[in-house]
């Protein structure tokens, strides 16, 4: 993946913009959190939907800081059928649906899916890059993930297995691992779980765990 890292004051400003003022009631409370998921967690919400559409990422569209796809931003169910009377996005198959998302994660892209209280089942789901999405950007470039994501993994490193060819480096979006020194790092407080190391690494040394069993 082609990337341009930093964005530009007229970019912010532009990102800045496309976001319109609502007015919300006084003593009205709005709880919603972005989650991230790995392949196996998206294949379920797609599987358990009642109809799936998807449209062009307009992040990437809109910003082209990378070559990552544009046909691969899914919603289900009320908001996909919102999206298709809108002719913002046209109906598939759970087998295309499946497809966009293979095709997300070999490209090197982040399964984010958003949800609220009281209302947890995903409905709108991103494949997202940390060069284009304004979330993501935010979150890599100054941390608090506890503030906007929830996540369910985290990876796990064979310390013994590892050959130390940077593989996982450069497919992670969260910059949590590097080489230093020939020898790969691991700051676990970046890694939210998404699992293309997992999938990347030429000797199957790293693994997904279930992060509430795995504190430290």
């Amino acid at each position: 993946m082609v990337e341009k890292n930093d964005w530009t004051r007229e970019e912010l400003q532009k990102e800045i913009s496309l976001h319109k003022a609502v007015t919300i009631p006084v003593n009205t409370r709005i709880k919603g959190q972005q989650r991230i998921l790995d392949m196996t967690e998206m294949e379920k919400i797609l599987k358990e939907a009642k109809l799936i559409a998807f449209g062009e990422c307009y992040c990437r569209k809109t910003y082209k800081k990378c070559d990552g796809p544009l046909d691969v931003c899914l919603n289900l169910d009320k908001e996909a059928q919102e999206f298709i009377n809108k002719g913002l996005a046209k109906k598939i198959s759970l087998k295309e649906a499946l497809e966009a998302l293979r095709r997300s994660h070999e490209a090197g892209l982040v399964h984010i899916t958003y949800t609220f209280e009281g209302k947890e089942k995903p409905e709108v789901i991103c494949s997202c890059c940390s060069c284009c999405c304004h979330s993501m950007s935010a979150l890599v470039r100054f941390g608090m993930p506890d503030a906007v994501i929830a996540t369910k993994y985290i990876s796990t490193n064979n310390s013994e297995t590892c050959i130390n060819c940077g593989k996982c480096v450069e497919r992670c979006q969260f910059k949590a691992r590097r080489l230093e020194n020939g020898k790969m790092t691991f700051n676990r407080a970046r890694c939210f779980g998404c699992g293309l190391c997992v999938s990347t690494c030429p000797t199957n040394s790293i693994s997904l765990a279930n992060r509430a069993a795995n504190p430290k």
